[in-house]
């Protein structure tokens, strides 16, 4: 039997793991990692179907409020 796992879940559950910790106990080092691996989960969302559903709504919202 093979596991395998998609890297968006992965780099997801990191996120969750690493923000559940107290923000007293963070170094610049954590927080830059944190924000870096932020940004690799939405770079690999981008291009899904859920990735284009968050961009349309965010598009809906934006011009709801303007």
């Amino acid at each position: 039997m093979q596991y395998s796992i998609n890297a968006a879940a992965f780099v997801a559950i990191i996120i969750l793991i690493r923000l559940r910790r107290r923000t007293e106990a963070r170094s610049r080092g954590d927080e830059a990692f944190t924000v870096f691996s932020s940004i690799v989960l939405g770079v690999l969302i981008a291009g899904t179907g859920w990735g284009q559903a968050i961009l349309q709504l965010v598009g809906v919202v934006t011009r709801a409020t303007h």
